[in-house]
């Protein structure tokens, strides 16, 4: 049977990529919740298909207790730790496996379907749902990512099982970063489809800085994977000074592994980075407004730089109440939201015409 060639877009399609989205961020703030709680590390065995079912009976809680009993987290910081407290970090980690597994069923089915719809007739039902031909690849690459975040992330939580209380900082951040980058790639994709492929040449300079504060928010969320697997955030909890010192107060002792474990440096290099954001989104912004960009694109400038300054709002607060529960998993969550809107930023600049770039600034024409 002659196989059919999908349109140019589907809005089925995108729809499914911004759902998984969803579940993506859903999952880096349930990931955020299971590190503020300390219940990463729970579950000792990477079961990837029978780690889906919890424990049933009293037996099987007993196992998984010992299991947890015997590595150095629960020998030199939980020490005495409940049954019933165990079942409370328990499910946290399994609630985040099991959003993993959710999501990669959420992918790959309905993925199949939209495969198999090119070998029908483009007017049946399934036919219908055929997927555009440009998007298969990289939604391959999408679906391989993610089967390669299940195996970060128990190389992850095995840095923690023998020698560390916790998983190594750098190995989270890594863990982080590929979710991120996933989720970035589903909600490109998704435009894509959504929109229909551009043909039209976009304007260089504005798409070169949008996708330089695209990086370096990206870039920012890897340094907050630091803090976070440093535990940076409960030390120096004053600002804009770090203990009253101007300076962060390093222990230059651990060589080049400071940058990625002392707590000193990791929090300050997190805060420079987010300083440098600041004024880059700010001036990205007014230069939007000088240069009077469409609608949209201006639009989607000013709410760039407005998600910027609530975040690092929102990251003081965290910092100076040192890291409550509620707090932390809401700067989290808003770091996801800051880095969709850059994505979304960079997708409209790509897409934009050249003509609407050659105005010149409001000083100009005012």
């Amino acid at each position: 049977m002659k196989r059919f060639s999908g349109g140019d877009q589907s809005r089925a399609v995108a729809i499914w990529l911004f759902a998984t989205a969803a579940l993506v961020f859903a999952m880096v703030v349930v990931g955020g919740v299971t590190r503020l709680t300390g219940s990463g590390l729970s579950i000792t065995e990477w079961k990837p298909i029978m780690g889906a079912l919890p424990p049933m009976n009293a037996a099987d809680w007993a196992e998984a207790f010992e299991k947890y009993r015997a590595i150095p987290q629960y020998q030199q910081v939980n020490a005495g730790m409940t049954l019933g407290e165990f079942k409370g970090i328990f499910w946290w980690e399994w609630t985040h496996r099991q959003l993993g597994r959710i999501i990669g069923a959420v992918f790959a089915l309905p993925f199949a379907v939209f495969l198999l719809a090119h070998l029908l007739p483009p007017r049946s039902l399934i036919g219908r749902l055929a997927m555009p031909r440009r998007l298969i690849g990289r939604c391959v690459v999408l679906l391989a990512l993610g089967g390669l975040q299940g195996l970060i992330g128990w190389w992850m939580v095995s840095s923690g099982l023998s020698e560390r209380v916790d998983v190594a900082p750098e190995r989270l951040a890594v863990h982080l970063g590929l979710a991120l980058l996933i989720f970035m790639g589903l909600i490109w994709t998704g435009l894509e489809a959504w929109n229909g492929e551009e043909h039209s040449r976009h304007p260089v300079g504005w798409s070169r800085g949008a996708a330089i504060l695209l990086g370096a928010i990206f870039l920012q969320c890897l340094l907050g994977g630091l803090v976070a697997g440093a535990k940076a955030g409960l030390v120096h909890t004053d600002w804009p000074m770090m203990s009253g010192e101007l300076l962060a107060p390093v222990d230059w002792g651990k060589g080049a592994l400071a940058f990625l474990h002392d707590q000193a440096l990791v929090q300050f290099n997190h805060r420079l980075a987010a300083y440098g954001l600041l004024i880059g989104g700010t001036v990205y912004a007014v230069q939007a407004w000088r240069w009077r960009l469409a609608e949209g694109l201006g639009m989607a400038a000013f709410v760039l730089a407005a998600a910027l300054w609530l975040q690092a709002a929102l990251g003081v607060a965290t910092l100076m109440n040192a890291v409550p529960l509620w707090l932390g998993a809401l700067h989290q969550a808003g770091a996801a939201l800051v880095l969709a809107v850059a994505t979304v930023n960079l997708w409209l600049v790509r897409r934009s015409q050249p003509r609407l770039f050659m105005s010149g600034p409001r000083s100009t024409v005012l």
